[in-house]
């Protein structure tokens, strides 16, 4: 049974006569807790036997654990954890960069969501990347009351909420150069040539993410068959099943270990698709996984997995914002000015740019969700599916799309000889 016993300050190396109270319990395992600091009493026995009908309730939550610094439990935690590379390696940038600055020496039982939402309010970072803060920080605290050093995350289920000036900031954000016209995507991808300028193709008309193409092998090239109209439905596809993950793998201790460029599984069963192609797309493609000699359909020149940091310096830059002349000289050739095309144009961009056509053609919704390896939220998922009708409008709609560009380009074929 719960009890209390004085305890006597000292000072100067002297005990005095003033005194406070500390209470004494049984823990679960038959040794005697303790809490000191009450003043009275009554109040440190009230404490214990609370600890006492905890325990026999099986709901009680060791003191010592309730006080574990953030930091010490973030880092236990990930210990624990072995999601997907790049999902690691997310989690510790957030941790690094801004989570553990502000809550690595607070004690788990003194986080409060109002404190954690004025925190990533104040955060100098993107939105998503604030919002993305409090969700790592709230996984964490689910696992210390799962691992029973919290009765109940401050954090769960809660929604953040943003002021007026900050909401107005976010809402006027420009948008409208995250997708590129056909015939802009026409022209940079010329001047990338067949290799990567086919990836880029590939991107905006297909809608193949970044990881997810660098995957691509020749077996990739697949077809879809289904009954039909009294007889089939015939058109070629690309099957994804993984992806080229990069991440900064950590050890046990959170050191970081040399970067992984990695072959992982796709993240969701929505991104395990089958991409129809369009004729012109699947003509490419043909063309050039039977010319191709890599194992991989788009890599570096040396058959390795491009860096996305890489590829963005050394292809997207130069061909959407444009290159100055050089004239020849020793080791180099000449070369001829480019124009800016996009500046700022990027891989995800190109996407995005894919699914902008997808809602310009008016593609079903069943069929673009699944064609972007998007999961679709709602009953409409359960009950609606895509149909070869359907596929055929879509892949009829991006034809015209690409043929119109090629028209107004003037151009016959899209790779110079």
């Amino acid at each position: 049974m719960a009890y209390a016993e004085k305890v006597y300050k000292v000072r100067n190396g002297r005990q005095t006569k003033q005194f406070t109270w500390r209470a004494r319990y049984k823990k679960p395992d038959g040794t005697w807790g303790s809490e000191p600091g009450f003043e009275t009493k009554k109040l440190a026995e009230a404490w214990g036997e609370e600890q006492e009908s905890d325990i026999r309730a099986g709901r009680w939550i060791d003191p010592e654990l309730k006080h574990k610094h953030f930091g010490v439990w973030a880092r236990e935690w990930m210990k624990e954890k072995a999601p997907r590379g790049r999902t690691t390696t997310t989690r510790w940038e957030r941790l690094e960069r801004h989570i553990l600055p502000r809550w690595e020496h607070t004690p788990l039982i003194g986080i409060s969501w109002f404190d954690a939402e004025n925190w990533a309010n104040g955060l100098d970072c993107d939105d998503s990347t604030a919002t993305q803060c409090l969700s790592v920080m709230s996984s964490i605290l689910t696992g210390a009351v799962d691992a029973k050093h919290l009765l109940v995350n401050p954090l769960f289920g809660r929604r953040r909420s943003r002021t007026a000036a900050a909401k107005a900031e976010i809402q006027k954000k420009d948008h409208t150069e995250l997708w590129a016209p056909p015939e802009i995507v026409l022209q940079v991808a010329r001047r990338a040539g067949p290799r990567d300028g086919l990836h880029m193709l590939v991107t905006a008309f297909a809608g193949i993410r970044w990881g997810e193409g660098l995957a691509l092998r020749k077996t990739s090239l697949t077809e879809r068959r289904q009954a039909f109209d009294g007889g089939e439905f015939v058109c070629p596809t690309l099957s994804v099943v993984e992806e080229v993950a990069e991440y900064q793998p950590r050890d046990a201790d959170g050191k970081k270990l040399p970067l992984v460029l990695g072959l992982e599984p796709v993240k969701t069963a929505e991104s395990k698709r089958e991409i129809d192609l369009p004729p012109f797309l699947a003509v490419l493609l043909a063309e050039h996984a039977s010319a191709h000699v890599r194992e991989f359909l788009f890599c570096t020149v040396g058959g390795k997995h491009w860096r996305r940091s890489n590829f963005g310096h050394q292809v997207m830059r130069r061909c959407a914002d444009g290159r100055d002349a050089r004239l020849k000289s020793k080791g180099y050739a000449p070369r001829a000015t480019w124009e800016p095309l996009m500046p700022g144009l990027t891989m995800r961009a190109l996407r995005h740019t894919h699914d902008t056509y997808q809602d310009q053609i008016g593609v079903k919704p069943a069929l673009a969700f699944e064609q972007a390896g998007h999961k679709r939220p709602g009953i409409k998922a359960v009950y609606q599916h895509p149909t070869p009708d359907m596929r055929r409008d879509r892949l009829d709609g991006l034809q015209e799309i690409y043929e119109r560009a090629m028209t107004n380009l003037g151009w016959e074929t899209v790779w110079q000889s």
